[in-house]
């Protein structure tokens, strides 16, 4: 491989795994770089468990530095790629303005909150895409407990125990079986409010919990959640937030101090700027995941429409098994324009999914194999030390803490101000060749 500069956008799954492949392919041969916006990859799907106070934060983030030896590594939020002249102009973290040329590119640049048009819900509601949300949600649940056993008049107590969770997928059905159990923990340490249960409630339009998963894995955790009490309602969503509650689509009005947005993602407004073709949202890519007409360029995880073989009339979907394959098949075929191997196109086989329900239960299909309770409890951690590039032992320390002790109720206070917002859209972001 002729020394060159590769250049990867985003250190999520798809950019961390590419720059891990890269790293042992060219050997030195070519610099490669990455610009990220933090110093770490993020595991999020043990995102909830920091939520509830099982993990402390620094077990899902993997440092950069440390697990990537040789590969450069420059903070910064990308804001747009001139095509043409092959660079990459971002922001650093202090405001500075900077731009990497390269010889080759790979967008990696994940996705952000799917925020929708209802009113009241950007200004209340918290959003669940990394450290500083999941850390402001549990000050924040923790503190609602506290206010309520310092309230004197029962409606607001009610109303600060009362909890709403819009989205019924992956993260928002975790976030829920996680929480509760804390909040069930941290009220067990408050004598007057002895008797107390806090209400959660799960809320997505569609029909079943996890929607377009397994039918059985959906069932599990459904069953999981109503059984500790949490109410589950498909079909329902909500029309207005505001600082006091929210109006539900069937007219209802919900007093509560806690709305939890966790409806879905979109891809990085990283992908628009670059004026290069879409499709649904999605970088265009062929099936060795380079874009159409710029060959130097490849793009992966939730910001490309990777051709899916299994389903030709639409992309892979924007999940961390896909994220991760297409990474490092990235790296592969960048590797072979530099005659190192040969191209492959992307193929993927579905190994299952995991979803962790907290305690010990979890619902799991690992090869199509459904298993509940302590087994796909033991299959899911199995998975997540498994597929932690590092802390691995002391994710399993904080989970055995936790198994025979409890969570801590008190307030961190790591995050200043009233809320997280969940609006995380960079400002508008223009082209530069406009």
């Amino acid at each position: 491989m002729a020394r060159a500069r590769i250049v990867i956008v985003g250190a999520g799954f798809a950019g961390y795994e590419a720059a891990r492949t890269l790293l042992r392919r060219s050997r030195g041969a070519a610099e490669v770089v990455l610009l990220n916006p933090t110093d770490y990859f993020l595991y999020l799907p043990l995102l909830p468990e920091v939520a509830g106070g099982v993990l402390d934060p620094r077990r899902v983030t993997v440092p950069l530095s440390d697990t990537l030896p040789g590969v450069r590594l420059v903070l910064g939020q990308a804001d747009g790629v001139d095509v043409d002249a092959r660079t990459v102009w971002f922001t650093g973290p202090e405001g500075e303005r900077g731009a990497l040329g390269y010889h080759r590119l790979v967008l990696a640049a994940g996705s952000v909150n799917k925020l929708l048009p209802i009113p009241g819900v950007a200004d209340h509601a918290h959003g669940f895409r990394g450290i500083p949300e999941a850390l402001h949600l549990r000050d924040h649940v923790i503190r609602q407990i506290e206010l309520a056993d310092a309230a004197t008049d029962p409606a607001e107590r009610t109303a600060r125990l009362t909890f709403v969770v819009v989205g019924a997928g992956y993260t928002g059905t975790e976030v829920a079986a996680q929480m509760q159990l804390l909040t069930h923990d941290v009220l067990s340490r408050h004598p007057r409010l002895a008797g107390t249960r806090a209400r959660w409630m799960l809320l997505d339009t569609a029909d079943h919990v996890l929607p377009g998963m397994d039918e059985k894995l959906s069932a599990t955790a459904e069953h999981v959640l109503t059984g500790r009490g949490v109410e589950v309602e498909m079909g329902t969503s909500v029309a207005v937030a505001t600082g006091t509650g929210v109006k539900l689509t069937d007219g209802r009005f919900v007093e509560s101090h806690t709305l939890v947005w966790c409806v879905g993602v979109r891809p990085d407004p990283l992908a628009q700027s670059t004026g290069l073709p879409m499709t649904k949202g999605r970088l265009e890519v062929d099936e060795y995941l380079a874009v159409p007409g710029h060959p130097e360029i490849l793009a992966c995880g939730d910001a490309a429409a990777v051709p899916d073989p299994a389903h030709p009339d639409r992309p892979t979907p924007m999940t961390a098994q896909h994220a991760l394959r297409q990474g490092r098949l990235a790296a592969h075929n960048i590797a072979a324009s530099y005659g190192s191997g040969r191209r492959r196109p992307y193929r993927h086989r579905d190994l299952g999914f995991v979803v962790d329900l907290g305690s010990w239960q979890a619902a799991a299909n690992p090869l199509h194999l459904p298993l509940s309770g302590p087994a796909a409890r033991l299959v899911t951690r199995g998975y997540h030390l498994t597929a932690l590039p590092a802390n691995r032992v002391r994710t399993a320390a904080d989970w055995l803490f936790t198994a025979v002790g409890s969570r801590p109720a008190v307030q961190l206070g790591l995050v200043p101000g009233p809320a997280v917002p969940l609006d995380s859209d960079a400002p508008e972001l223009v082209h530069p060749s406009r």
